[in-house]
């Protein structure tokens, strides 16, 4: 294969083809599910995978089937089946499997002058809107890294795309799908997914680990109605400060450290090493992610620590309450109850199920005063460690590096969860699985001003042709 022709007709693409078919795709808005309970009646996630399998079409791969899947009462995915090129080694028996998604955020208030969530806008190298590096590009990547090996000598497996339209709703008709395209997707001996990022621009970047999620829906009630402060306090407890022991003994207030052991696990070796040759080689890859108001600090001063913090230590963040009106409105009450939303972010490698036992049975336990403790919502989501990269792998990230970046690959966890990576790799504990991606610094994802770096982009695209390259020939 001729490397250098195959950066060269990646970055053509991208100038001439893919930028423009993205930038439509911007307009559409195809927000997730979770987000649009009319998403079936007004059909723009159909609108978005009907657009993306167009532009695959035209390409004019030789071979290439494309299909809608579309399961009852779920969210459509676009399945898009590449056979393996000729005289690719014995690994081509196994399924390369690529996977994106084209379902978006909602647009949120707040974008700058110029921009818009549904107004493409290429400025200073980057393309603006929702659902440009959130993850629309992925399909472009994938399909276009498989045009640039066919173009250039290249070879690649067989290469199955999914493109499903949930994950901003946490991928709930994903195990569905997987289930009925078992047969079809056949033995995967890779995962590519390129709904991930890194710590900068320079370089390419591995996602190694997630960390899990448990979600509880927790309320506390002390009275059928709310009663006059003056008249029942002293007498009936707030419901506040009954959470706020409850919390007490999931959570150490001083510290934030979880004191479940069903939340925590001993972090690898590697994964602190990893962790400190991050930081290492992109200082400010953990620090630089948060902006502080002025006299605000983080919890620790060491960066590799606040990594594994972030990347593999168990935490509780209050993310919703009701229950408590706003200031202004706010009477002399004893309210009747406290509800409160909690979210767990869970190490890689916790048990989520486990975790949200833990947590239920250690906040409906000897309730202080007989107070009810109700549930409401719950949601648990398995983590992510990726298995030890593969020697084959490790050469073609490698080269990639050198050729496509001019420096060397990292690897990092994220905070964040995708918790169909944790299935996957249970459902395919043999393959290899590369995670990676075009979010980096100022990509806002979820949040106003989301842009897509366009060199970078070009570049991850260029990457996963060595891979799948590579895969062909180990």
């Amino acid at each position: 294969m001729d490397h250098a022709a195959v950066n060269t007709f990646v970055r053509q693409q991208w100038d001439s083809s893919v930028v423009s078919s993205l930038s439509r795709l911007v307009e559409i808005p195809a927000v997730s599910p979770g987000f649009d309970p009319d998403w079936e009646a007004n059909g723009r996630l159909d609108a978005a995978i009907g657009h993306v399998r167009e532009w695959i079409e035209a390409r004019g791969i030789a071979g290439v089937a494309t299909e809608v899947v579309r399961l009852p009462g779920r969210s459509p995915l676009l399945l898009v089946d590449v056979p393996g090129t000729d005289g690719a080694a014995d690994g081509s028996a196994e399924t390369a499997l690529l996977y994106g998604h084209l379902d978006k955020q909602p647009p949120m208030e707040g974008w700058s002058a110029g921009f818009g969530p549904w107004d493409p806008v290429v400025h200073e190298g980057r393309l603006y809107g929702r659902g440009s590096v959130d993850d629309g590009y992925s399909g472009y990547a994938a399909v276009t890294a498989i045009e640039a090996l066919r173009a250039q000598g290249g070879r690649h497996p067989r290469c199955v795309l999914l493109l499903e339209t949930g994950e901003e709703s946490g991928s709930p008709d994903l195990p569905a799908y997987l289930d009925h395209l078992s047969e079809r997707l056949g033995r995967i001996g890779l995962v590519v997914c390129l709904d991930s990022g890194g710590g900068d621009y320079e370089r390419l970047w591995l996602t190694t680990s997630l960390r899990g999620l448990v979600q509880v829906n927790l309320t506390v009630k002390v009275l059928d109605s709310g009663q006059h402060s003056g008249a029942a306090s002293g007498l009936v407890p707030d419901s506040f400060r009954i959470a706020r022991r409850l919390l007490d003994r999931l959570e150490d207030p001083e510290t934030g450290e979880i004191l479940l052991p069903e939340l925590n696990v001993r972090i690898p070796d590697s994964r602190a090493a990893e962790a400190r040759a991050g930081v290492e080689a992109a200082p400010g890859l953990v620090r630089g992610s948060v902006e502080l108001p002025r006299g605000m600090r983080m919890v620790h001063e060491d960066e590799a620590e606040l990594a594994l913090n972030n990347w593999w230590r168990p935490t509780l963040t209050v993310i919703g309450a009701d229950g408590l009106p706003r200031p202004e409105e706010a009477g002399n009450v004893l309210r009747s109850r406290t509800t409160l939303d909690l979210s767990f972010r869970l190490p890689p490698t916790a048990d989520p199920d486990a975790a949200l036992r833990a947590v239920r049975s250690t906040l409906e336990r000897d309730v202080p005063y007989g107070a009810e403790v109700e549930f409401g919502h719950e949601e648990a989501g398995r983590g992510f460690n990726a298995p030890e990269t593969a020697p084959w792998l490790n050469e073609a990230l490698d080269r990639a590096s050198a050729e496509v970046f001019g420096a060397g690959w990292r690897s990092m966890g994220l905070g964040g969860s995708i918790p169909f990576m944790g299935l996957l790799h249970e459902r395919y504990p043999e393959a290899q699985f590369v995670v990676t991606g075009a979010l980096g610094p100022r990509s806002n994802a979820h949040v106003p001003d989301e842009s897509l770096d366009l060199d970078y982009a070009a570049k991850v695209t260029s990457a996963v042709a060595y891979v799948l390259d590579a895969h062909a020939r180990k």
